[in-house]
């Protein structure tokens, strides 16, 4: 069990273990003027419960294909102190999108992005983990279908995969607004990106946050982010 300010989250049975990912999101994730949330592969839960502390008096619908990671994220809900504001979906996010006619202020995703590697034996970690069975393309096509013109897409990333994925939101109508560059260590490449996307055409703004110094202590920058979430900080 991971134990944080004001919830705690429990994943032994989710394919999807808590991580600096989704940490990263459900800290960094523009909630202002959110009423509406989709989280898509929500795994254990945790950026569903970290939007939730964050973003007061919304509802969040949280999808998730594997049996036992909605069952023990439904857990997870249950002992939260938001368990009135999110809901879980066992279900594909295809079957989720094709189903309901909801626009979402917000919709985030972890998405499954290891296109080229090593598939594992196990079905439902090749579900979690690959996106053989939810592609870029369906993630984009399904997302874009339920967002209305004020609603932002943001999601976690490869940092070598965000120029490809960039492009095939575009497909979409979808923009870039934002890419946050996320650096494992001072002095390191970019390891991951967080992208935003809207349907208006803008500008795309661009930063970085580093996570560690470079004699491994958390960056100030990276505590100041996650700071409300980890005991430590």
């Amino acid at each position: 069990m991971f134990q944080f300010k004001h919830f705690s989250v429990s994943d032994e049975h989710c394919t999807m273990k808590v991580g600096t990912d989704g940490v990263l999101l459900g800290a960094w994730a523009n909630v202002q003027g959110v009423k509406t949330i989709l989280d898509i592969g929500t795994g254990c839960g945790l950026i569903a419960l970290m939007l939730a502390q964050r973003s007061d008096k919304t509802n969040i619908d949280a999808v998730e294909i594997d049996h036992d990671s909605a069952m023990q994220t439904r857990q997870n809900v249950e002992n939260s102190p938001w368990q009135d504001r999110i809901k879980i979906h066992h279900a594909s996010f295809r079957e989720f999108s094709e189903e309901r006619n909801e626009k979402y202020d917000l919709i985030v995703s972890n998405p499954p992005f290891f296109e080229n590697s090593l598939k594992p034996a196990m079905k439902h970690k090749n579900i979690s983990k690959h996106t053989g069975h939810l592609t870029f393309e369906e993630l984009l096509f399904h997302t874009s279908h339920m967002m209305h013109n004020n609603s932002r897409f943001t999601l976690i990333l490869p940092a070598d995969q965000s120029t490809n994925f960039i492009s095939k939101a575009l497909i979409e109508d979808l923009y870039c607004t934002f890419e946050l560059k996320v650096i494992p260590r001072e002095g390191k490449t970019p390891k991951r990106c967080i992208l935003e996307f809207t349907k208006q055409r803008q500008k795309k703004a661009e930063a970085e946050l580093t996570i560690k110094n470079k004699d491994g202590s958390w960056t100030e920058e990276y505590q100041n982010l996650t700071g409300d979430f980890y005991l430590g900080f």
